[in-house]
């Protein structure tokens, strides 16, 4: 079953709207799903479907609520990219990990206390570095995330398992910056890089002109068994 919900913030500003996915039997765990600049759109909550058909109650919060509530791009619309940055330009990163750990929290009610997970792609991929280093969640697992390298100041904060999915042409982690965070990272307990050779930014798009069926599917297996691993 999939519906929306409504969360209230944690700083008492207001409500932001959840999406959520529901197994069809009793959760083996939750993972909360974070959006790229494009909001919760029908990718997003694509992800958060198929999650639940894994048996875990997925849940995708609008982090850009506080920007523009509602937000729904296409990844593949010039238009759209535009809208997307002028608002990424504008996000609160450290609010924003505020709502995700409030989100958590939801998740951990309605799962029974299972545990949570976090999956978050180019700004959720962000977002899911930092949740590692800030928030009580169990497991996280980044996709393309951009300005990562900007928390590497954080790494000793990160308790619990962290996976990056890096993409070797990603106009937005350019090689150096991705150097740098292999230098910060390779050697950290709890972190796991996978690199891939030849993809560029968004590869694990759910659908569209950015996915690469192939590099997605891979990425895909190594995060359903790390959430497998961690969560269970």
């Amino acid at each position: 079953m999939t519906y929306s919900t409504k969360i209230a913030a944690s700083d008492g500003s207001g409500e932001f709207d959840v999406y959520v996915a529901e197994p069809a039997d009793a959760p083996r765990a939750a993972i909360v799903v974070i959006q790229e600049i494009f909001g919760v759109n029908a990718g997003i909550r694509r992800k958060c479907d198929l999650l639940a058909q894994e048996g875990y109650l997925a849940l995708a919060p609008d982090l850009f609520w506080r920007l523009e509530a509602g937000l729904q791009l296409d990844a593949d619309n010039p238009t759209s990219m535009v809208k997307g940055v002028e608002l990424v330009i504008k996000f609160d990163t450290d609010v924003a990990v505020t709502d995700i750990q409030t989100t958590i929290d939801q998740a951990r009610a309605m799962s029974d206390g299972r545990r949570v997970g976090v999956v978050g792609y180019c700004l959720g991929g962000r977002m899911a570095a930092y949740a590692a280093a800030r928030t009580d969640g169990d497991a996280f697992v980044g996709y393309y995330g951009v300005l990562i390298e900007h928390m590497l100041g954080e790494k000793d904060a990160i308790h619990k398992p962290l996976m990056l999915h890096i993409p070797e042409h990603d106009d937005h982690v350019p090689f150096a910056v991705q150097a740098i965070i292999h230098a910060a990272f390779d050697d950290h307990p709890q972190v796991t890089l996978h690199d891939y050779p030849g993809q560029h930014h968004g590869f694990a798009d759910t659908f569209g002109e950015r996915r690469s069926a192939i590099a997605a599917g891979l990425a895909d297996e190594r995060s359903s068994a790390f959430f497998a691993t961690a969560l269970d």
